[in-house]
C-alpha cells in the first residue's frame, strides 16, 4: 500500500482534517451530506495514494445551495458596504492565523513545494482579499449630463445576485479568493466549487467564513467534478453569473450552458501558450533564470507559463546551454522534501497527457535538450523538459501542455518575432527581456496578450487587472475591473419639475 503522507511534522489540525474525511457540503452555514449520499476520493499526487474523501454534489445539492444564496441575497446585497468589508477583513485575519495549516493542505492536495504554498500562495491570498475588501465602500455611480431639460440622471452599480465560482487545482485557495473577494465586496452571494482534485483548503475555508460572521447562505461550497456539479451550476437558471478559471474547452461548455439557461453572465480565465522572448542585448543571467522559472514553477501547471521561448539567434546557443545547466540542477520531489524545486503533476491522467506531448514532439522532429522522462515509480513526477524546435505548427508549440515542458526556438527580426508570437489561439500573457526600452515597448504593444512582463515574469498584484485575449478568455480579475465583473449598471432618470 502506498503511503498517503510523506514523512513530515504536520500541524495537528491538518491531520484532523484528513481524519474527519469524508467531508460534507457547506450550504447555508451548515455541513450537510450530499443528497445522493455519494462521495469521491482525492489522491495525494506525490504518492498516488488516497488522501481524503469529499461529498459529491449533484443537481439537487446545487438547487439547495442556490436557494440558500437567493434567500441571503436581499439582505447581503443591500447591507452597509463597510460591514461587508469588515467581514472580509476578518476573514483575511483568520486565514493568516491558519496559514501554516492551509499551506500544508495546499501542498498535500496539489503537490507544490510547501515553501511556495507558505511564502507565495498564502500571503497573496490575504493580500488579494484585503485589497478587494477595500473596494466594498468605494463602488460608485455617477451623474450624467443629458440633453433633456429638467432631468437629473444618475447611475448605480448594483450586485448581480447569486454568483457561481468554479476554480482550478493549480492555486486552489488563491483562485477561490480571486473570485470570492470582489463578488462579496460588491454584495453578491456566492457558490464556490473547488476543483475535485483539490477541495481541502476550500472546505477548511468554510469554517473560517462562518467564524468571520458571514450570514447563512452568503457563501456556499460544493465539492464535485465538472459532471455533474459544475455542469449543474453553469446551467442553473437561478445563478446570475459564472466565473470560471480553467481550460478553454471547459470554458466553451460553460458559455454554451449559460446561453441555453438564462443568458447568465460569464467571465473566463482560460488557457495560455505564452511567448517569452529573450533579445541578444538582455541581461543573460537574469533572462535565463527568468525563463527557467517562467515555465517550471508549479511544475509548469500555470496558465501563464512561458512555454514558448523565443531567443534572438545571436544569443540562442548561450540561452539554451544556460537553461539546460540550470534545469539539470533542479530537484524533483514531493512538496515536503527538504530541498525541492519541482513537485508532482496533479494526477495520473495529467502526467500521461504531458508525457504524450513529449513523445509527440520527439516523433515530430523536435529535439529534447534536457529531461523528457518520468521520475520514480510512485506519484506523478516528470523531469523538467526542454525542447529545441523550428516548426511552429507542432502540437508541442500550439497546444497548452500544462506541465514542465518548454519549447525553445530562434528568431532573426522583430517582425518575424511578432508574427510568430501571435500565431496562437491563446493570448493570456507574454514576456520580453531586453535592455532596449523602445524594443521592449514595441513588443509589449504588438503582442496579443492580456499581461506583458518586461525584464521579469509572472508577477501578479491585486491592483493590476489580469485576463486574456482571444481564446484565453475575457473579463479582468483584480483591480477595479474585478468589481466591474460582479456588478451591473442601473440608470435612474428623475424629473425635477
Amino acid at each position: 500500500m502506498k503511503k498517503a503522507l510523506p514523512e513530515y511534522d504536520f500541524q495537528p489540525a491538518t491531520l484532523k482534517v484528513l481524519e474527519d474525511s469524508p467531508k460534507k457540503l457547506f450550504i447555508n452555514n451548515e455541513w450537510v451530506a450530499a443528497q445522493s449520499g455519494e462521495t469521491f476520493e482525492t489522491l495525494n499526487p506525490a504518492t498516488g495514494a488516497p488522501l481524503a474523501a469529499a461529498a459529491l454534489a449533484g443537481a439537487a445539492d446545487v438547487d439547495a445551495a442556490v436557494a440558500a444564496a437567493q434567500a441571503a441575497f436581499p439582505a447581503w446585497g443591500s447591507s452597509i458596504a463597510a460591514e461587508r468589508a469588515e467581514k472580509l477583513f476578518k476573514l483575511a485575519d483568520l486565514i493568516d492565523q491558519h496559514a501554516d495549516m492551509l499551506a500544508e493542505l495546499e501542498t498535500l492536495d496539489n503537490g507544490k513545494p510547501i515553501r511556495v504554498a507558505r511564502r507565495g500562495d498564502l500571503p497573496y491570498v490575504t493580500k488579494h482579499l484585503r485589497y478587494q475588501a477595500g473596494w466594498a465602500d468605494k463602488i460608485e455611480g455617477s451623474t450624467v449630463p443629458v440633453t433633456f431639460p429638467n432631468q437629473f440622471v444618475y447611475t448605480r452599480r448594483e450586485p448581480l445576485g447569486v454568483v457561481a465560482a468554479i476554480i482550478p487545482w493549480n492555486f486552489p485557495l488563491l483562485m477561490a479568493i480571486w473570485k470570492l473577494g470582489p463578488a462579496l465586496a460588491a454584495g453578491n452571494t456566492l457558490i464556490l466549487k473547488p476543483a475535485e482534485q483539490t477541495p481541502l483548503s476550500a472546505l477548511y475555508l468554510a469554517d473560517l467564513i462562518r467564524e468571520a460572521g458571514f450570514p447563512p447562505g452568503v457563501v456556499n461550497i460544493l465539492t464535485g467534478p465538472g459532471e455533474p456539479t459544475g455542469a449543474a451550476l453553469a446551467a442553473h437558471p437561478g445563478i446570475a453569473k459564472v466565473a470560471f478559471t480553467g481550460s478553454t474547452a471547459v470554458g466553451a461548455k460553460i458559455m454554451a450552458a449559460a446561453a441555453a439557461s438564462n443568458l447568465k453572465r460569464v467571465s473566463l480565465e482560460l488557457g495560455g501558450k505564452s511567448p517569452n522572448v529573450i533579445f541578444a542585448d538582455a541581461d543573460m543571467a537574469s533572462a535565463v533564470r527568468g525563463a527557467q522559472w517562467a515555465v517550471f514553477s508549479t511544475a509548469g501547471q500555470e496558465c501563464v507559463a512561458g512555454t514558448r521561448l523565443f531567443v534572438e539567434r545571436a544569443a540562442y546557443d548561450q540561452v539554451v546551454d544556460g537553461l539546460k545547466q540550470n534545469v539539470e540542477k533542479m530537484v524533483v520531489d514531493h512538496g515536503f522534501a527538504e530541498k525541492v524545486h519541482v513537485g508532482p503533476l496533479i494526477s495520473q491522467a495529467q502526467m500521461e497527457r504531458v508525457q504524450g506531448y513529449i513523445d509527440q514532439g520527439q516523433q515530430a522532429g523536435a529535439e529534447i535538450v534536457a529531461g523528457g522522462g518520468r521520475v520514480g515509480e510512485q506519484g506523478y513526477f516528470l523531469q523538467p523538459t526542454i525542447f529545441a524546435y523550428q516548426d511552429d505548427t507542432l502540437k508541442l508549440v500550439q497546444e497548452e501542455i500544462f506541465g514542465p515542458v518548454v519549447a525553445v526556438t530562434a528568431f532573426d527580426s522583430e517582425d518575424e518575432l511578432i508574427a510568430r508570437a501571435n500565431d496562437t489561439q491563446y493570448g493570456l500573457a507574454a514576456g520580453v527581456w531586453t535592455r532596449d526600452v523602445g524594443k521592449a515597448h514595441r513588443y509589449a504593444h504588438a503582442v496579443q496578450a492580456g499581461t506583458v512582463w518586461i525584464n521579469g515574469y509572472g508577477m501578479i498584484d491585486p491592483a493590476a487587472p489580469f485576463g486574456g485575449y482571444k481564446m484565453s478568455g475575457f473579463g479582468r480579475e483584480m483591480g477595479k475591473e474585478a468589481i466591474d465583473l460582479y456588478t451591473q449598471v442601473k440608470t435612474v432618470w428623475v424629473n425635477t419639475q
